[in-house]
C-alpha cells in the first residue's frame, strides 16, 4: 500500500519528536556511561539521568526524561508554525518576520521546565542568537548566520522544509540552506540542507534507507560529504546497531570538531571549515543504513550512541519515520511523549501535510506559467 502524505508526515513528525524524547536524558555521556547508569542499554523512555535535575550540573534546570521533548522539538514546531503563516516556501527573510517573534513573543508549555515560558527562555545559545542578531542587531537575516557557532541547530528542526518539499530533495536542499543562513554558516548550513533534503527524498515512494543516503551524498558538500561517505562505509559492516556504536564513531570522529569529550570541547571546537562537519546527520543516516531503515532500530541506536544523542534520534526518526509512516513509530512511545510534554505530536504534522499541498498547487501555478512565457520565447 502507497502511504500517503499525511501518513508520511505524521510518521516525521511524530517520529522525530520521540527519537527527541528518547535522545534528551542521555544527551551528552557515552555508551558506556549510559549502559553504567541505566544497568544496559535504553530500550525506551527513561527518567533524568539525576534525582535531582532541579539543581544538578550540568542538567539543571531542565527535567530532561520521563517523555519530555527537548529543543530540538520546540523549535520544529516553531518552523511549523511559520509555515502555517506563510503557506509558501521560507527564506531567512521569514526566519526574521516570524520565527524570532514566535520564539520571544509567547508563551509556550516548556515540557523541560515544566511550566509555560517563552520558548527564548528554553533554546541553546546558538538558536537565542537569532533573537539578539535578527531582532536586536538588525542584520540582514541572509548573513546573521555568520559569527554563531557551527552546530547541529538549524538542522535539527527544519525536517518540515522537507515536507514541503516532498520527492523534491533538490528544492528541499536550496531552501533549507536560504531559510537558515539567518542561523548557522558553514557545515552547519550544510547540515541543515542535507538533512531536509534528506527528509524529502524519505518521502518518495518506494524510498529506501540506501535511496536516501545517496540522495543525501548527491547534494552534500565538502567535509559534509566526506563524513557522510565514511559513516556509510562503515555502517555497511554491520547488520546490528549494538555493533555499530563504536565504529560509527571512530568513521566520524576526523570530521567532528567538537573531540572526544563532549562536554569539553577542543579549542577548535564549531569553528567554519570546508574540512568538518557536524557529527549528527552523518550518524543518524549511519544508524539509518544499519537499521535498514526501521524505526525502532535506527532511534534506540541513535540514543545509545549518546553525545548529542537527542538530536541523532530527531534525524533519524524523522527519516524512518517519513519512510514508515505513522505506524513505523510504536504508538505507546507517541502517546507517553505526548502525556508527558502536554503537546498534540500529530497537529504540527497535519498542518505541514495541508501546506505542501497548498504549496505544490503554487508550485505548479508558477511552473505553468513559466512553461507558457518560455515556450513564447522559444518559438520559432
Amino acid at each position: 500500500m502507497t502511504l500517503t502524505l499525511e501518513d508520511r508526515a505524521a510518521g516525521c513528525l511524530v517520529g522525530a519528536a520521540v527519537g527527541d524524547a528518547l535522545g534528551g536524558p542521555v544527551e551528552g555521556w557515552s555508551p558506556d556511561q549510559i549502559v553504567e547508569r541505566h544497568g544496559g542499554r535504553v530500550h525506551g523512555i527513561v527518567g533524568p539521568w539525576y534525582e535531582d535535575w532541579r539543581t544538578a550540573r550540568p542538567i539543571a534546570p531542565y527535567h530532561k526524561g520521563d517523555g519530555h521533548v527537548t529543543d530540538d522539538t520546540l523549535m520544529t514546531h516553531a518552523l511549523v508554525r511559520v509555515y502555517a503563516r506563510v503557506r509558501d516556501h521560507l527564506d531567512a527573510y521569514a526566519v526574521a518576520d516570524h520565527l524570532v517573534p514566535d520564539l520571544m513573543s509567547t508563551p509556550r508549555w516548556i515540557p523541560e521546565l515544566e511550566a509555560e515560558a517563552l520558548p527564548l527562555q528554553r533554546i541553546f545559545l546558538a538558536e537565542k542568537w537569532l533573537v539578539a542578531r535578527l531582532h536586536y542587531g538588525h542584520v540582514d537575516p541572509r548573513e546573521a548566520g555568520s559569527g554563531n557557532i557551527v552546530n547541529c541547530g538549524a538542522a535539527m528542526y527544519v525536517a518540515p522544509v522537507g515536507i514541503v518539499n516532498a520527492g523534491n530533495p533538490a528544492g528541499a536542499y536550496a531552501e533549507a540552506v536560504d531559510l537558515t543562513g539567518a542561523h548557522q554558516s558553514s557545515y552547519g548550513r550544510e547540515a541543515a540542507g542535507v538533512f531536509a533534503a534528506a527528509v524529502a527524498a524519505a518521502f518518495a515512494p518506494g524510498a529506501t534507507a540506501g535511496s536516501v543516503v545517496e540522495t543525501a551524498l548527491s547534494l552534500a558538500k565538502d567535509g559534509t560529504r566526506a563524513a557522510i561517505a565514511a559513516v556509510a562505509q562503515e555502517a555497511g559492516r554491520h547488520r546490528d546497531v549494538e555493533s555499530a556504536l563504536g565504529p560509527l564513531r571512530a568513521a566520524v570522529a576526523p570530521y567532528d570538531t567538537v573531540g572526544p569529550d563532549y562536554r569539553n570541547p577542543s579549542l577548535g571546537a564549531r569553528r567554519p571549515s570546508r574540512l568538518h562537519a557536524v557529527e549528527e546527520l552523518p550518524v543518524a543516516l549511519g544508524m539509518l543504513l544499519v537499521a535498514g531503515g526501521r524505526y525502532e532500530e535506527a532511534v534506540l541506536g541513535s540514543v545509545n550512541y549518546g553525545r548529542d544523542c537527542d538530536s541523532i534520534a530527531t534525524m533519524a526518526g524523522a527519516l524512518a519515520g517519513a519512510m514508515g509512516g505513522e505506524a513505523a513509530v510504536p504508538a505507546a512511545w507517541a502517546k507517553q511523549v505526548a502525556e508527558a510534554s502536554r503537546l498534540d505530536l500529530h497537529a504540527p504534522a497535519a498542518t505541514m501535510a495541508a501546506v505542501a499541498r497548498e504549496v505544490f498547487t503554487l508550485d505548479h501555478t508558477r511552473h505553468a506559467a513559466r512553461t507558457a512565457a518560455f515556450t513564447t520565447l522559444t518559438a520559432p
